[in-house]
């Protein structure tokens, strides 16, 4: 059984969840529910629940001001987050690079049951909630460009500079991150995911199966069909349509 609070200022939203939950995910229990960020923080502090299934805008704030006062209070938070939110770009953006959940309102069963098997999968005494703090470091700062990324793997959750971040690698429905000064991450998310969350800081999908960083792209080559060679010495396929894409970013660095 895996417990749970319900944060949300909208009695009919948290009862709709509660039903979702009900005929979706009958291994959570909602041990307690709250509407504002005062009471969010209580029934926080009282149940010590492994999901908090969270609302971003509160009646009396948000749902990242519940966490930022209960970590000033106890430590950073140690709970899985799972946010409600409207289509809001920029939070959305900052989930994704801190590898954490959402759900879109009105909430998609499928969505939900996503969530809820990645929880299920991921929940053990020894979480690192790290992540947590590296997404109230983006909210707070509010950057076009996020620093940092964190990736969730087999093994946990680890966060890594954007900068460090040499290459990716499609495989199937995987990605491989090549990191400097590190073991290859491999990661269960689509490389279209991270094209879309790294192309306006310096990435550049040159085939279907790689997303580089220009900054360690060494050279084009043109024989042999065209090819990029990298900072780790991988010699990388281009694809037709983006040979002169490649040529003409290469010229403007």
């Amino acid at each position: 059984m895996i417990t749970a609070v319900l944060i949300d200022d909208d009695k009919n939203l948290r009862n709709a969840m509660k039903g979702l939950l009900a005929l979706y995910a009958p291994e959570i229990r909602i041990l307690g529910e709250a509407d504002s960020v005062g009471s969010g923080i209580l029934a926080i502090e009282l149940y010590r629940p492994d999901v908090i299934f969270l609302d971003i805008q509160l009646g009396d704030g948000t749902g990242f001001d519940i966490i930022e006062q209960y970590a000033l209070k106890h430590g950073s938070l140690a709970s899985n987050v799972v946010f409600i939110t409207a289509h809001e770009q920029y939070a959305l953006k900052a989930f994704r690079f801190s590898a954490l959940d959402y759900l879109l309102k009105p909430v998609d069963p499928e969505e939900l049951r996503k969530v809820v098997e990645k929880i299920n999968k991921t929940i053990t005494p020894n979480s690192n909630f790290a992540h947590i703090d590296l997404l109230l470091e983006n909210i707070r700062k509010k950057v076009d460009k996020f620093k940092r990324i964190a990736l969730s793997t087999s093994d946990g959750i680890h966060l890594f500079e954007v900068s460090d971040i040499i290459r990716l690698e499609s495989q199937d429905n995987y990605t491989k991150f090549y990191i400097r000064n590190h073991k290859p991450v491999l990661i269960a998310k689509t490389l279209k995911e991270y094209e879309d969350m790294l192309s306006e800081q310096g990435f550049e999908r040159i085939h279907q199966s790689h997303l580089i960083n220009l900054a360690y792209l060494k050279s084009y080559i043109k024989k042999d069909g065209g090819y990029a060679v990298m900072a780790d010495n991988s010699n990388l396929p281009i694809s037709q349509r983006k040979k002169e894409r490649l040529q003409e970013l290469l010229k403007s660095l």
